[in-house]
């Protein structure tokens, strides 16, 4: 019983640790940090990783590279153009390596997030 009443005391105390950590992170860090986090899932399911052949699935990087062009495209007005900039090149790359990978390539602004950024050739 002391075990559970030990492992609840920690948690919590991570708990309020991490919500103290996160309260001294700035949006802009959060919000790319987050991209980032897309761009990188993305790509593996480009088939831009070490297996290929293995790692594609468009299915899933076009529900990634959309999620993406959602959150660059709303959070560009907040965060300053050299976080946006570099955001968009991502975007704009992996939307490019989408097309490139598609055996049946979406008409132009069809692909994944561009309904978000436009079409992207």
């Amino acid at each position: 019983m002391s075990q559970s009443f030990e492992n609840e005391t920690s948690f919590e105390q991570n708990s309020a640790q991490a919500t103290r950590d996160i309260a001294e992170v700035a949006a802009v860090e959060i919000i790319t940090t987050a991209a980032v986090h897309l761009m990188s899932a993305a790509a593996v399911k480009c088939g831009l990783a070490e297996d290929p052949d293995a790692q594609i699935d468009l299915d899933e990087a076009r529900k990634l590279i959309t999620a993406l062009a959602g959150l660059v495209t709303a959070a560009a007005p907040d965060i300053a153009d050299m976080h946006a900039r570099s955001l968009r090149d991502g975007l704009r790359s992996l939307q490019l390596a989408f097309r490139e990978a598609s055996f049946v390539p979406d008409p132009i602004g069809e692909g994944p997030g561009e309904k978000y950024t436009g079409p992207v050739n």
